[in-house]
C-alpha cells in the first residue's frame, strides 16, 4: 500500500473514531462515562489538560487513564466495568482514604471522588457513601468566614492590653467625669442592607421592594465609655471635615471635660483636617492636659470595637421589618429609632475594664 493510501486510510480511521465518540455522547450515558468521554473528546479538539480539569472537575491522572484506555479498547474503555456495583472498600483502604483526607488543606466532592476512582477504581453510585467518608474524617460542611491575611494576633492582643493599661492609668478622671471616654466608628447604612435571611414558605421567594439598593446614609456613632450610651449623626460621607466636625459636637456635650478618643486608624481619623484640629486645640499643653486624644485600635481588628455590635444589632432589626420599609427616609428612621441615644450593656463594652461613675 502506497504511503499516500496509508495515510488516508489513517484519517478515516480517525474520523470513524471521533464520529463513534460523538454519537456516543449524544446518547446520554452514565454521567461517569460521559465524563470521560468529553475529556477524550476535548483532548482531541486540542484543549489543554488545565483548561479541561477545571471545566470537569477532574484530575490530570484522570484524563491520562481515560487517554489510555481509549487509545488501546475505543469506547469499551470508557464505559463502567461494574454496571450498577456500587463497590466496596477494604478496611486498609477506606483507613488509607481518611489519612488523605485529613491530610488534605481543602475539600470538595469531585476531588474525593476522583481520588478513589483512580487508586481504587471504586465509584460510588449514591452521594452519601462519600459524605460518611467526609464525616469520619471529621470533614463538615460548613460557610467560610473571612480573614485578613495581614492581622497580626500578637499586635492585636498587645494593642488590647495597651488600652487597658491607658485606660486603668485614668481610672480617677474617667469615674469623674474629667475625663470622657468615646469609642468611635462609622457605618454606611444601603437600602440594601434591608435585606437578608427571613423566615417564609419553602415554595414562595420573599421580595422587598428596592428603587435603588445603593442609595446610603453614613452615620458616624460613638459610644461614651462610662455611661454607655450611644451619640448617632448623620453625614455626607466619612471624610477628615467631617469626623472635626463630629468630634466637635461630641465635645459640646461635655465641654468642661477633657476627651478621649479610641477609634480604628481610618485616613480622615489621622490625616489633613484632623491633624491640624489636633494640632489647634492641644496647642501649648502638657500630653496629660491635653484637650482631646487619639488613641488606636489594633489594624485589622474590627472587633475590638463595640460599635460594630450597635450597627450589626440594628442592621439585624432593619432586616426583620424590611418588608415595611417602603422607602429608603423610612430605613433611615427606623435605623436611627433602633440605637440613637439608647443606653447599651453587652459584654464587649467591659472588655477594656469596668468603670463606675463617682458622680450623679
Amino acid at each position: 500500500m502506497s504511503p499516500n493510501k496509508s495515510s488516508e486510510k489513517f484519517r478515516e480511521h480517525e474520523v470513524q473514531a471521533l464520529l463513534e465518540l460523538e454519537s456516543f455522547i449524544a446518547s446520554n450515558p452514565n454521567p461517569r462515562e460521559l465524563k470521560r468521554a468529553v475529556a477524550i473528546r476535548m483532548l482531541m479538539e486540542g484543549i489543554c489538560r488545565e483548561t479541561i480539569q477545571t471545566i470537569l472537575g477532574v484530575s490530570s491522572p484522570f484524563i491520562s487513564k481515560w487517554k489510555i484506555n481509549y487509545a488501546l479498547l475505543l469506547i469499551e474503555g470508557l464505559r463502567l466495568k461494574h454496571q450498577g456495583s456500587q463497590g466496596q472498600l477494604k478496611p486498609e483502604e477506606r483507613e488509607e482514604i481518611l489519612q488523605w483526607l485529613t491530610n488534605q488543606n481543602h475539600w470538595d466532592l469531585s476531588a474525593l471522588r476522583n481520588y478513589i476512582a483512580e487508586r481504587y477504581q471504586i465509584e460510588f453510585q449514591s452521594k452519601t457513601s462519600y459524605y460518611q467518608l467526609f464525616k469520619s474524617a471529621g470533614i463538615s460542611w460548613k460557610k467560610s468566614q473571612k480573614k485578613n491575611p495581614k492581622r497580626d494576633e500578637e499586635l492585636v492582643k498587645k494593642k488590647h492590653e495597651e488600652i487597658c493599661k491607658n485606660l486603668e492609668e485614668h481610672r480617677e478622671a474617667i469615674e469623674s467625669g474629667t475625663l470622657v471616654v468615646y469609642l468611635i466608628d462609622e457605618c454606611h447604612l444601603l437600602w440594601g442592607d434591608v435585606c437578608g435571611y427571613l423566615w417564609g414558605k419553602r415554595n414562595e421567594r420573599i421580595e422587598i421592594p428596592l428603587v435603588n439598593e445603593r442609595e446610603k446614609q453614613t452615620y458616624y456613632g460613638a459610644i461614651n465609655l462610662l455611661r454607655k450610651q450611644l451619640v448617632l449623626r448623620e453625614y455626607a460621607s466619612a471624610n477628615s471635615e467631617n469626623t472635626v466636625a463630629f468630634l466637635k459636637d461630641l465635645q459640646s456635650l461635655n465641654p468642661a471635660a477633657r476627651h478621649l478618643i479610641i477609634w480604628d486608624g481610618a485616613s480622615y481619623h489621622r490625616y489633613k483636617e484632623m491633624k491640624a484640629y489636633l494640632e489647634e486645640i492641644n496647642l501649648g499643653k502638657e500630653k496629660d492636659e491635653w484637650l482631646l486624644t487619639c488613641i488606636l485600635f489594633a489594624p485589622n481588628a474590627p472587633e475590638q470595637n463595640p460599635v460594630e455590635d450597635i450597627w450589626l444589632n440594628a442592621k439585624t432589626w432593619l432586616r426583620k421589618f424590611g418588608k415595611r420599609l417602603s422607602s429608603f427616609s423610612l430605613v433611615k428612621w427606623f435605623f436611627n429609632f433602633t440605637i440613637q441615644e439608647q443606653s447599651f450593656d453587652f459584654p464587649k463594652l467591659h472588655k477594656f475594664g469596668d468603670f463606675e461613675p463617682t458622680f450623679s
